[in-house]
């Protein structure tokens, strides 16, 4: 256990994300960004985590994520944790969730019903990290009882798919 406690303390902090760095370099014209977030519990039912995650709609890399309970505070940490870039220019597709008002700037958020399909891929981004991620599989008998180690397996899940993500973009 800790020689994975070591590796999963040597994962970068910025998940292997290459944000844009400029306007010019937005290719339809405009950041959009997926905002969604899932639970999972640690150590029992009650204590509940939520996962707070943001995925460039564009290059379906995920920006940043968050764990902690669902509240105002997790939301704010989630987009503290995003690039500069996006939360200056990016429009932020989310669901009704009532604190994403209160964190996006106003001019910024778009909270859209499921029915509108513009969370569709981080509903889908969901659906592959509960199958890769063994902690994050509703009914199981997998769970854990430090809140670090779903948080590490997290993390190396995103850096690795955000690494795949970016070998794919075009340069």
């Amino acid at each position: 256990m800790s020689f994975m406690a070591a590796r999963l303390a040597a994962l970068p902090a910025h998940l292997h994300v290459w944000p844009v760095a400029s306007p010019r370099d937005v290719r339809i014209g405009r950041l959009e960004v997926e905002a969604d977030e899932l639970w999972r519990f640690v150590t029992k039912k009650t204590n509940q985590q939520w996962v707070g995650i943001a995925m460039d709609k564009q290059t379906r890399q995920i920006m940043a994520f968050h764990v902690g309970d669902r509240s105002h505070a997790r939301a704010q940490q989630l987009w503290a944790n995003l690039p500069a870039g996006y939360r200056d220019r990016a429009m932020f597709y989310t669901d009704q969730y009532s604190v994403y008002p209160g964190v996006i700037p106003a001019t910024q958020p778009k909270a859209i019903t499921k029915l509108a399909r513009q969370t569709n891929h981080i509903e889908r981004f969901h659906n592959t990290l509960r199958q890769r991620v063994s902690r994050l599989v509703r009914e199981t008998l997998a769970f854990s009882k430090k809140l670090a180690n779903p948080i590490g397996a997290i993390t190396y899940f995103i850096c690795h798919y955000n690494l795949t993500k970016a070998a794919a973009l075009p340069v």
